[in-house]
């Protein structure tokens, strides 16, 4: 049961429900209505200040009628003698049509005869001198006998011992304008009301038919039809500054969508992918413990050998994880708007390259790896068809960098394992360094453009091996991504805590690729397939690198 202090409230609500519900709610009918109403409007306050012009005007016409009219002087002197008017006046004769002259005498009474004859009620006039309320030579309106037919204007005039005239003319002929303008106006008003709601509704929905392209537009986008876009049209008009402004937010939400369906896959094959290289080192670990369980005979040479191979593959495994966790720490695929790297100073890329070939050196002793300047390119083929950035020394000097020792000396060493993978074992590797200048074009690689003509400092791994296949050279940075060696290289030597992930794993470039990203530069690959590769590595000659190294991507421009 409702609460009787509610009740008045609630009918207030259901009024304005009621009236909300009978408003058009359609922006076409609204236009409509609100420009029928205000045509309308102008017309009949247009007439209405018409009416009162012509019903002033025709008012003034009277009162020049009454300034010009003087009551003849033997009525007051008949009035004088008896008191009353003699005879009933020829009113044919003596007054104009339609005047009314009403008298009072000395005494200020009012005649019951007045000049002039109708059979239209008079004005109706106090009984009493005192209490006509007319100023002098002041036309006044002045209310019919009776309140039937139209008023009066009447004006006073004073005669002789005290006795006053008053002039009357009937308002019948300013009614009558007034009125059949008033009709008119209306007539009119309702003409005016009809053409515009009826004519108003073509040229709006004229109008809006832009409006409403882009309203048929975007039911198909919200039914799944993304790939549509909102009909263009006049920029300089509000709808087409709309349509233009959804046109941007589409694509923006398609990029935006593919950039989701893109993290997806990429999400599902980095698990794939990470599940693949982790089955195989868990597989021999399983079975090598299930091994170790079941045979207990087993010689303590075998027994070695198997707790030797677990400790490998566990290393193995471990060597995966870290690598896994270093490509997310260095925002691959993330969000972050800071550069990842924690620790940022100058770095001597010179003395960062001879300490990667002394380490390379170590676990393939059979290679020939050389530090050379950047600019010393002459000679062999490989060396001549580099078409990396200007060098801006020919010798050997020190380079310095702002960033991570460790990192960036995990990227040379992943280069030069790299390398060794993917070339033979006779092939020689040249490691060059120096400072340039970034060209107009950039080759393909992964990280950040630099703009033309930004210093940075350099380093190179060239080698005269085969070259990567076209195929495959745009998918080098990809993660878990493995070319297919054509001849593989020297059997590496024992295992180095402080080298390159095991080739095999997919994850050296990648993680060289971000860690360049990550200081605000980008790893290149020049390709020449039958004549060897080089991958460039292109840092930024600044304290600061760009923020816009976060998400790594390779590219082909």
């Amino acid at each position: 049961m409702t609460h009787p202090r509610l009740r008045p409230r609630l009918r207030c609500l259901r009024k304005r429900l009621r009236l909300r519900l009978r408003l058009p709610r359609s922006l076409r009918s609204r236009l409509v209505l609100i420009a029928g109403l205000l045509a309308t409007s102008a017309v009949l306050l247009c007439q209405l200040a018409a009416l009162t012009v012509l019903r002033g005007w025709l008012t003034d016409q009277v009162d020049n009628q009454l300034f010009h009219f003087r009551p003849p002087g033997r009525v007051y002197e008949d009035i004088k003698t008896d008191g009353t008017l003699r005879g009933p006046p020829r009113s044919d004769n003596t007054l104009p049509s339609d005047y009314r002259v009403h008298f009072y005498d000395e005494n200020g009474r009012l005649l019951p005869d007045s000049l002039g004859s109708s059979d239209a009620p008079g004005p109706q006039l106090p009984q009493r001198a005192t209490d006509l309320h007319l100023a002098a030579r002041q036309p006044t309106t002045v209310p019919a006998e009776d309140g039937a037919g139209s008023d009066w204007r009447a004006i006073s005039y004073s005669g002789p011992d005290h006795m006053r005239a008053v002039v009357t003319l009937p308002l019948d002929t300013v009614d009558g304008a007034t009125t059949k303008l008033l009709w008119v106006s209306l007539g009119l008003g309702v003409a005016v009301a009809v053409g515009v709601v009826v004519l108003g509704n073509g040229a709006v929905r004229l109008g809006l038919r832009p409006l409403t392209r882009v309203e048929h537009t975007a039911q198909h986008i919200t039914e799944g039809a993304l790939e549509l876009n909102v009909p263009g049209a006049d920029p300089d008009t509000e709808v087409g500054r709309l349509g233009l402004a959804l046109n941007t937010m589409l694509d923006r939400l398609r990029t935006a969508l593919h950039r989701t369906e893109a993290s997806e896959q990429q999400l599902r094959r980095f698990l794939a992918d990470a599940g693949h290289e982790l089955r195989t080192p868990l597989t021999a670990v399983q079975g090598f413990a299930e091994l170790l369980l079941d045979t207990l005979d087993m010689t303590e040479l075998r027994r070695h050998e198997a707790h030797t191979l677990i400790a490998h593959n566990a290393d193995r495994m471990s060597r995966l994880v870290d690598d896994l966790f270093l490509l997310a720490k260095l925002g691959e695929g993330g969000g972050d708007t800071h550069p990842p790297t924690t620790h940022r100073e100058p770095v001597d890329l010179l003395s960062l390259a001879a300490d990667a070939i002394a380490t390379t050196a170590i676990r393939h002793p059979r290679r020939a790896i050389t530090l050379e300047p950047l600019g010393g390119r002459t000679g062999d083929p490989d060396r001549d068809s580099d078409s990396g950035p200007g060098p801006e020394h020919d010798d050997l000097d020190i380079v310095e960098a702002p960033g991570d020792p460790h990192q960036l000396a995990q990227v040379l060493g992943n280069l030069l394992s790299n390398a060794c993978a993917h070339t033979p074992a006779d092939t020689r590797i040249r490691v060059r360094v120096g400072a340039a200048r970034t060209p107009a074009e950039q080759g393909p690689g992964s990280g950040v453009t630099l703009p033309p003509g930004t210093p940075a400092c350099v380093v190179e791994v060239a080698d005269s091996g085969p070259g990567i296949e076209p195929a495959e050279a745009p998918h080098v940075f990809d993660r878990f991504y493995r070319a297919t060696p054509p001849v593989s290289c020297d059997e590496p030597a024992e295992p180095d805590p402080e080298a390159a992930p095991e080739p095999g794993s997919g994850l050296g470039l990648a993680i060289a690729s971000a860690i360049a990203a990550a200081h605000g530069g980008r790893l290149e690959l020049d390709n020449h397939p039958g004549a060897g590769c080089t991958f460039r590595l292109l840092l930024p000659n600044s304290v600061t690198a760009p923020n816009s190294a976060t998400t790594p991507k390779a590219d082909q421009g």
